[in-house]
């Protein structure tokens, strides 16, 4: 079924057949591509409710790959890595993916992952739109276009940026953990890896404050979490 459709671009073949088994017991319909020009002809032609994406590819990266792909869908990406560094997930977030994991990774995981991820993306398809905006200080969000402007201008914010930003927002004031937000935002309802929401808020934060360094809005409440203030 197209809504369950998966692209896996990897160029690790074994890596390929087990997650292809893995992912069509769980009953959903699953492509495969070995590198990024590949993936981006079979994106484009399939449209798949979610993108499983290595960074190290031939012909085109994997962040090269998910700069333009992030462009052209809201689909949910998660991005694998073999590197440790910290700077490899940070700069795939920063380039749209959704969430990321470093090889080896559980299987098991990776599975609760996926149907976290898709269960979110259905049901915010399934909410009916509503023309709702949202004002703090000289942000304005538009729920129901899914943008955001700050001033005049437009911001260019990734489908998680955004999902993040509007939760808080309409909790304004509220604190919430990292594990809250892994819940509410991306779905999980394990204990993921908390690093993700840390880095959509860095990113964010280069957006929507005037001084990302000193955050004025989206405030860092000391083991506690995060709220939205304005």
């Amino acid at each position: 079924m197209a809504e369950h459709s998966i692209l896996i671009v990897e160029d690790d073949q074994n890596l390929v057949d087990v997650l292809t088994y893995n992912l069509k017991k769980e009953g959903y319909t699953v492509t495969s591509a070995r590198d990024g020009e590949e993936a981006l002809l079979k994106a484009r032609q399939r449209t798949p409710r979610l993108i499983i994406l290595d960074i190290m590819l031939p012909k085109m990266s994997g962040l090269e790959l998910c700069r333009i792909l992030r462009k052209e869908t809201t689909a949910p990406i998660i991005m694998l890595t073999a590197k440790s560094e910290e700077i490899d997930k940070i700069v795939g977030l920063e380039v749209g993916a959704d969430d990321y994991m470093t090889k080896p990774f559980s299987m098991r995981e990776l599975l609760a992952r996926v149907r976290a991820m898709l269960r979110r993306a259905e049901m915010s398809r399934a909410e009916p739109e509503k023309e709702k905006i949202i004002n703090i200080g000289d942000l304005l969000i538009d729920t129901s276009r899914r943008r955001v402007m700050r001033g005049n201008a437009l911001l260019s914010l990734t489908p998680k940026e955004f999902e993040l930003l509007f939760f808080l927002a309409q909790n304004k004031g509220h604190v919430f953990s990292r594990e809250h937000l892994l819940n509410k935002v991306w779905g999980y309802d394990f204990a993921g890896d908390s690093r993700t929401v840390d880095v959509h808020i860095r990113w964010l934060r280069t957006k929507i404050e005037p001084d990302p360094d000193r955050p004025t809005r989206l405030i860092t409440v000391r083991g506690a979490g995060y709220k939205m203030e304005g």
